[in-house]
């Protein structure tokens, strides 16, 4: 199964990511991550450095795929999950959806991109171009990070959009959204009303998500030394037993921008009960997600 996490840069993509590929590896998956993002840090927490990058990798063999080995690119992080850092172009040259294809082509020269149960891609930012939509064309699943402001489910609605349009032509579902430190939904609520999608899991603001990165460590490393903290990880758990449960997942149809925009801003104007929306409208669906 191959997953590609995508969301508004800065809303905690790879923090998540790290979080969701030991939960699948503590559901006894084996689990490569690749980074998807010129920054190269989406695997920080897993494996405690930055690890080199494929394409600093074919640079220094002057692209001589014959000459590399899966131990060049491939690092063991925490819990088992493998790590794999496509990198990038220098900044504001070449194009990252350029590397992300040379990063499956070279695994599947080393015979390693078949040999894992999950591959998780994390992909920067919004889709803002045809490369940056270029792990779609791999994945099986995408799975939308969001939070409950305006910016991160625009985002979210622009990633809708690409999911929709890479289906036409490949096997890609939307499996649902993760709301990341999220302390109300109404926001959220509002945009799937509209735009009906699954809501795989809601995690609430905890402080300690974002320390994690600080820390580079992800929750269930954490836990060894902050036992308190077990509870966070029952989250990832959750997630992990959606995405391995293959639902059927959806082809979303997006909300058009201006729709959208008078949609969001019309909640702040009229706002609404949350908790009491919550209770009315929350229940499971057919597919086992807990939807709104």
């Amino acid at each position: 199964m191959k997953i590609a996490v995508y969301g508004k840069g800065g809303i905690g993509k790879s923090t998540t990511s790290c979080n969701i590929s030991i939960a699948l590896a503590r559901r006894g998956q084996k689990v490569l991550q690749i980074g998807c993002d010129p920054k190269h840090d989406s695997t920080f927490t897993l494996t405690g450095f930055l690890i080199p990058t494929i394409i600093d990798t074919l640079q220094s063999k002057d692209y001589h795929y014959e000459d590399i080995w899966s131990e060049d690119v491939i690092h063991k992080g925490y819990g088992g999950v493998d790590c794999v850092e496509a990198g990038g172009p220098p900044a504001g040259a070449g194009c990252g959806g350029y590397v992300v294809g040379e990063t499956v082509k070279l695994l599947k020269e080393l015979n390693a991109f078949y040999e894992y149960d999950i591959i998780l891609f994390d992909v920067l930012g919004d889709v803002v171009c045809g490369g940056f939509a270029a792990p779609l064309n791999y994945a099986d699943y995408c799975i939308i990070i969001t939070d409950n402001g305006f910016d991160a489910l625009f985002a979210a609605n622009r990633i809708t959009a690409s999911i929709r349009e890479k289906a036409r032509t490949h096997p890609l579902r939307l499996a649902g959204l993760v709301g990341n430190r999220t302390s109300k939904r109404d926001l959220i609520n509002k945009y799937v009303e509209a735009c009906p999608m699954p809501v795989i899991e809601i995690l609430p603001l905890i402080e300690d998500i974002r320390v994690s990165r600080v820390k580079g460590k992800t929750l269930f490393e954490m836990v060894g030394s902050e036992p308190s903290l077990n509870y966070v990880c029952e989250y990832y758990l959750h997630i992990a037993d959606q995405i391995l449960s293959q639902p059927e997942g959806i082809v979303p149809k997006e909300i058009p921008d201006r729709e959208l925009f008078s949609l969001l801003s019309d909640l702040y104007l009229n706002p609404i009960d949350d908790d009491k929306h919550q209770n009315n409208n929350n229940k499971e669906n057919l597919l086992g997600f807990t939807t709104i």
